[in-house]
């Protein structure tokens, strides 16, 4: 994927931890992440990816996995970190990423490490985001709203009972809790971001800490951004945090996905944190243009790379993209995106995309692979160099539903190619998740043999 951060790593005491730095805008933001990441599979996840650029739009952003996650050192389960040792993770990444004050903005459980850091170091700490997070998870009689003794050890043993499989979606982003692709990408996540059990140690240290002390110490603007409808955290825990903190403001937003990333007020959040930090709103450069989008797929990834091994499968890999790429520039397609198995391409034309779909196709079959692709042409949201809108959402839902060797098309893009020389083979209406009505496809069968 263009434009993925470079992985360092900074030494706190005898710990190595994983960091990333991305933008150059005048403020320093520390992203310190929830209970499990992992700093180079974010950027296969596009939401996320999504809003790290958005901060870094107008900020140089760092962000790490926590000691025990990710990419960092891991550590004993019966040994995992303080809260104190936890500041110095955050204050070791500043001084590798060279930065002397920055705004910290802790996400979930990485919260109270942010409301203790920001009390102690105030010097280093320019402001404080609070983004859907607590100061204290657990019930207590004075805390009503933190989770009960029953509830914590249910949510322990369904996290150690079902982790890497996607295991509680429909808690952390209800709106995706049907989404197959969403739970396979959630369960990928997991995988790489830390083990069963040091998920579920984890889990318990956030059970154990209560950061309610520090709150009146605190002394930073600070905003506190929660959804009135978070299943994991209610909006309770964020009128807390803002009711305590001296001057801290509350944005509320309607939803109840606990992934930042996931939902319908993302940008407005988004909006909110940059105005806090800088005291200005720039909206991103955005425009509207017609173009194709193509999407490639190859089928079966996972049982090929099983059958081949990691190494073996990364290097296949590389050789189709590299393939793939030569189609692109044939053809003057433009990569939008690749992830994974995956290749996310935009034309200004829908017979040259086509064609190149169909020429990525044989080439992957000369490697022994077999894909499936989709197009569809539509007016497409360009926002920093960068493709979205429903019309990339119908190209994808098409590719999904094409058979192995088929670049399958809307009956848009079969329209616009009369006397191109390709024929196609109508594969009937059909719904397209998530899209309204029902969509005529049809699949490209044949096209005379020409360059663009």
């Amino acid at each position: 994927m263009d434009g993925v951060p470079q992985t360092r790593y900074a030494k706190s005491g005898r710990y190595h931890i994983a960091f990333q730095v991305l933008g150059s805008g005048p403020l320093d933001i520390v992203y310190v992440p929830g209970f499990v990441s992992h700093v180079e599979h974010a950027w296969e996840v596009p939401g996320l990816e999504r809003y790290f650029r958005r901060l870094a739009s107008f900020a140089r952003v760092i962000v790490f996995d926590k000691r025990g996650t990710g990419m960092s050192d891991p550590v004993p389960a019966d040994k995992l970190p303080t809260l104190e040792e936890r500041m110095d993770d955050v204050r070791a990444v500043m001084d590798a990423a060279g930065s002397t004050r920055a705004a910290l903005a802790g996400v979930s459980e990485g919260g109270p490490m942010c409301l203790v850091f920001a009390a102690t170091f105030p010097e280093r700490t320019v402001a404080l985001v609070l983004n859907h997070t607590t100061a204290r998870l657990a019930w207590a009689d004075d805390y009503p709203c933190g989770a009960r003794p029953e509830q914590r050890q249910k949510m322990i043993e369904r996290l150690e009972g079902g982790w890497g499989s996607g295991v509680l979606l429909g808690a952390f982003a209800p709106s995706l809790a049907k989404d197959a692709d969403a739970r396979q990408a959630w369960a990928r996540m997991q995988r790489h971001a830390a083990s069963p059990g040091a998920a579920v140690a984890v889990t318990r240290m956030a059970y154990e800490t209560d950061a309610r002390a520090v709150l009146s110490a605190i002394r930073v603007p600070t905003l506190v951004v929660h959804r009135t409808g978070d299943r994991m955290l209610g909006i309770d825990h964020a009128r807390y945090l803002a009711h305590h903190i001296r001057g801290a403001r509350l944005a509320e937003f309607a939803g109840d996905d606990h992934f930042f990333w996931v939902g319908g007020s993302v940008d407005a959040e988004l909006d909110q944190i940059q105005l806090f930090l800088t005291g200005e709103l720039h909206e991103p450069a955005t425009d509207r243009v017609l173009a194709t989008i193509l999407f490639t797929d190859i089928v079966d990834s996972t049982q090929r790379a099983a059958e081949l091994g990691d190494a073996r499968w990364r290097e296949l890999l590389e050789r189709f993209y590299v393939s793939a790429r030569a189609e692109l520039q044939r053809f003057r397609g433009r990569e939008i995106d690749a992830a994974g198995d995956g290749l996310f391409a935009a034309f200004d034309g829908p017979a040259r995309a086509i064609r190149c779909g169909q020429g990525i196709h044989a080439r992957a079959r000369a490697l022994g692979l077999r894909l499936r692709a989709g197009a569809h042409t539509g007016e497409c949201e360009v926002i920093n160099d960068k493709l979205g809108g429903i019309a990339v959402h119908i190209g994808a839902r098409v590719a999904a539903q094409a058979q192995p060797g088929e670049v399958l098309v809307t009956g848009t893009v079969k329209d616009l190619v009369a006397g191109s020389g390709i024929s196609f083979e109508d594969r009937g209406a059909r719904p397209l998740k998530g899209v309204p009505g029902e969509w005529r496809l049809y699949a490209a069968a044949g096209a005379r043999g020409r360059d663009p």
